[in-house]
C-alpha cells in the first residue's frame, strides 16, 4: 500500500470510532471511555488485515460476484470473532461495553462497519484497475498507431527494392548469366521479405525455400567454403511458421561461425516434427564461441536477439544455443504444430 492509501485507511478508521464514540455517549447519557473505542476499532483493524490478503492478494483473480459470495461467509464470522475478544478484553480492563439487549447493537455496528469497509476497498481496487486498463489501453493504441507505421515503411523499402533489383536484371546483358541469375535470387529474396512483412504466419516450405536462395548467393561468394544441407520430416511442409524466422539463424552462423575460418566450412539445418511441435536446429562447425554463455552471446547477435525476442513473445520459449560436438554452434527452437 501506498502512503496515501495508508493515510486514507486511518482517517477512515477515525471517522468511523469517532461516529461510533459520539453515538454511544448520547445513547448512555455519558462519555464513555476512549480506550474502549481504540480497542473496539483495534480489533475490528487485526480481523481486517488476514481478510484483505485473501481478497485482495489470494483471490485478486477472482470475479467479483465470487468473492461477494465468499463475505456472507466471512462476515458472520470476522463479527463473532469480533465481539468474542472484544468483549473479553473490556470484561478484563474493567472498560465500558453495552450489555443486556443493547448488545444487539454491536453486532448490527460490526456487520455495517464490514460492509462499508469491504465495499470501500473493493470500490477503490475496481477504480485503480479500470484507471489501469484505460492507461494500457491507450498506451496500447500509441503502439499499435507506431506498430502500423513501422510495418508500412517495412513493406515499401523491400517493395522499392524489389522493383529496382528487376529493373537492374533488365539491363544486365544476357550473356552475364550468372549475374543475372544472382539479381533474380535477390529480387525473390526482396519479394518474400515483402510477402513476410504482411503474413504473421507462412508455409514452412516457402520459408525453406527462402533460406535455400539466401545460401545459394552467400556461396556465390564463400564457393566451397560454404556447404550446407536443409533437411525435413516428410509430410511438414505446409506447417505453418513465423516468416523470417530461420534465415537470421543462418546468417549469424556464416558471419560468426564460418566466415572467420580459412578453410569455411558446413551449415546444417533441420526440421523435424516431435510430438505436438516443431523442432528446429541450425548448426555450423565453425568457429564457436570461444566460452561465450547464452546471454553474450544473444547480446552480440542482433539476429540470434531478435529471434529470441519474436519466439519468446509469440511462444513463451526463446532460443536454446549449445556447443556443436563437431566444432561450432548449434541453435535450436521449437513451436506448436498445427499439423500435430
Amino acid at each position: 500500500m501506498t502512503q496515501k492509501e495508508i493515510s486514507l485507511v486511518v482517517f477512515f478508521y477515525l471517522l468511523m470510532s469517532a461516529l461510533y464514540f459520539i453515538t454511544v455517549s448520547i445513547d448512555q447519557g455519558r462519555w464513555i471511555s476512549h480506550w474502549a473505542v481504540l480497542l473496539n476499532y483495534g480489533l475490528k483493524a487485526l480481523l481486517t488485515l488476514p481478510l484483505l490478503w485473501l481478497f485482495f492478494k489470494q483471490l485478486a483473480s477472482y470475479s467479483l460476484w465470487k468473492r461477494g459470495l465468499l463475505h456472507i461467509v466471512t462476515m458472520p464470522i470476522f463479527t463473532y470473532a469480533w465481539v468474542i475478544a472484544y468483549y473479553t478484553l473490556c470484561d478484563h480492563f474493567g472498560f465500558f461495553r453495552l450489555i443486556g439487549s443493547s448488545v444487539v447493537w454491536d453486532y448490527y455496528l460490526a456487520v455495517l462497519f464490514y460492509c462499508i469497509q469491504f465495499g470501500v476497498f473493493h470500490l477503490y481496487v475496481h477504480s485503480n484497475q479500470l484507471k489501469a486498463q484505460e492507461l494500457l489501453s491507450a498506451e496500447l493504441s500509441r503502439l499499435n498507431a507506431e506498430s502500423e507505421l513501422s510495418a508500412l515503411k517495412a513493406q515499401l523499402n523491400p517493395h522499392f527494392l524489389y522493383n529496382v533489383f528487376n529493373t537492374i536484371n533488365a539491363a544486365i546483358p544476357t550473356t552475364a548469366k550468372n549475374a543475372r541469375n544472382m539479381v533474380t535470387e535477390l529480387s525473390d529474396l526482396f519479394r518474400y521479405q515483402l510477402k513476410a512483412s504482411r503474413e504473421k504466419l507462412i508455409p514452412l516450405q516457402e520459408e525453406l525455400e527462402f533460406v535455400g536462395k539466401y545460401l545459394e548467393l552467400e556461396k556465390e561468394r564463400f564457393a566451397e567454403r560454404l556447404q550446407y544441407t536443409i533437411t525435413t520430416d516428410a509430410g511438414i511442409e505446409e506447417s505453418l511458421i513465423p516468416p523470417i524466422i530461420i534465415q537470421p539463424l543462418v546468417e549469424n552462423a556464416i558471419k560468426h561461425g564460418i566466415s572467420p575460418l580459412i578453410e569455411g566450412g558446413q551449415i546444417k539445418i533441420s526440421v523435424k516434427l516431435q510430438g505436438k511441435g516443431l523442432h528446429f536446429s541450425v548448426c555450423d562447425n565453425g568457429k564457436g564461441t570461444n566460452g561465450k554463455v547464452k546471454e553474450e552471446l544473444l547480446a552480440k547477435g542482433v539476429g540470434l536477439s531478435n529471434t529470441n525476442e519474436r519466439l519468446l513473445k509469440m511462444y513463451g520459449q526463446g532460443l536454446d544455443i549449445k556447443e556443436n560436438e563437431l566444432g561450432g554452434l548449434c541453435v535450436y527452437f521449437s513451436i506448436p504444430s498445427d499439423k500435430a
